[in-house]
C-alpha cells in the first residue's frame, strides 16, 4: 500500500514541479527555478521507491499517464491553453489505458 503512496507522492512532485518550471521563466527566476529541481527530485526519489514493488513499466505508465493529465487540466484552468477535441479524446485514451493497467494488469500488485 505504501508504494501507491510513493507514486501518487512522486506523481504530485513531478506536477508541481513541471509547473514551476513554466513559471521559471527559461530559470530565470530563482524561486520557481528552485520549486522545479526540488519538485524532480523529491519525484524521482520517491518513483524510485515505488520500484521496490511495482514493476518499473506499469510505476512509469501511470507516472507519466496521470502526470499528462493533470499538466494538461492545470495549463487549461490556470494558463488558459487550449484543449480541443482531439486534445481531450487522446487524453481520454491515456486515462483509460491507466485504468485498464490497474483493473485488469496481473503485473501490478493490488
Amino acid at each position: 500500500m505504501m508504494n501507491w503512496l510513493y507514486l501518487l507522492v512522486a506523481i504530485l512532485a513531478e506536477v508541481a514541479g513541471t509547473l514551476a518550471l513554466r513559471a521559471s521563466q527559461g530559470f530565470t527566476l530563482p524561486l520557481p527555478s528552485a520549486v522545479v529541481v526540488l519538485g524532480y527530485g523529491v519525484a524521482f526519489y520517491f518513483l524510485s521507491l515505488t520500484l521496490t514493488a511495482i514493476p518499473m513499466g506499469i510505476a512509469y505508465a501511470i507516472w507519466s499517464g496521470i502526470g499528462i493529465v493533470l499538466i494538461s487540466t492545470a495549463g487549461w484552468l490556470w494558463f488558459g491553453q487550449a484543449l480541443d477535441l482531439p486534445a481531450v479524446l487522446g487524453i481520454g485514451l491515456i486515462v483509460a489505458g491507466v485504468a485498464v493497467i490497474n483493473l485488469f494488469s496481473h503485473a501490478t500488485p493490488h
